[in-house]
């Protein structure tokens, strides 16, 4: 799928745009704003490189196989598992070298299923990223004519509920530092099943590239979960939503004071 095509380009521009405009740092001192925005310049950096290698994995079985066309490669699409393994990995590795002791930035993780079904649309209108031919009651016929499995509107369906879920969590302060670790489960979890409906290169044993990718998410989220749930770093304290000062019992918990 060419990816300049321009429905793509502006609906996944669109979510661009959105995850760029939200006030997801409202909260963060402004002392520390600085700092927050260079790890997420690292973590878009790791997203961009994990984007395009996921896709050598995925639908060109690399580094198995051998690829002899690399100018179709660079043309070719991006996938957000890797993005989303890539961009994670980056942070994590960034925190400590720059003495970053913040949480993961819920706002921001209540926000991207959103952008990303946006960009489901585009995937919908280009034909991309489309599901295996199928003349059931739910197929959609593409811009190719052959009625498919409708895994684009799956996924926008599935990143929408994400985001409600995600919105209300935040608002009641639950899970607090550890959604983006959730997403990275409940997405890898979609992912890993819907790839059975999805028109992808299988090549491990009827399973896709993008399958062990989605593994390897779900060991990300959880395992960065259950470190954070376990022993979560003290210096989390200042910015929990949670405060101990007494309230009046008609008092609305705030999470982040806005």
């Amino acid at each position: 799928m060419n990816p300049f095509q321009p429905a793509y380009l502006l609906f996944v521009g669109t979510g661009a745009l959105i995850a760029l405009a939200f006030p997801v740092a409202r909260h963060i001192p402004q002392q520390r704003l600085r700092q927050y925005y260079l790890l997420q310049g690292v973590t878009l950096l790791g997203a961009v490189i994990g984007a395009k290698l996921s896709v050598l994995v995925g639908d060109y079985h690399w580094p198995w196989t051998v690829i002899s066309d690399w100018q179709s490669v660079l043309w070719s699409g991006r996938s957000i598992t890797g993005a989303l393994i890539f961009g994670f990995l980056s942070a994590e590795i960034a925190k400590p070298l720059m003495g970053y002791t913040m949480p993961p930035n819920d706002r921001f993780a209540a926000v991207l299923p959103f952008t990303i079904a946006i960009g489901r649309i585009g995937c919908l209108m280009a034909g991309c990223c489309g599901g295996l031919p199928y003349d059931g009651w739910c197929a959609l016929r593409g811009p190719d004519g052959i009625p498919r499995y409708p895994t684009q509107a799956m996924e926008i369906v599935f990143q929408l509920s994400m985001g409600l879920l995600f919105l209300g969590m935040v608002k009641r302060g639950m899970l607090f530092g550890r959604l983006f670790s959730l997403y990275l489960i409940a997405y890898g979890a979609f992912r890993f099943v819907t790839e059975f409906l999805r028109d992808t290169p299988k090549f491990f044993g009827g399973l896709s590239g993008y399958q062990f990718l989605s593994l390897v998410m779900m060991a990300l989220g959880a395992a960065f979960c259950l470190k954070r749930t376990l022993a979560p770093p003290s210096s989390w304290g200042e910015f929990h939503p949670v405060t101990t000062s007494p309230k009046p019992a008609c008092a609305t918990l705030e999470p982040y004071h806005d």
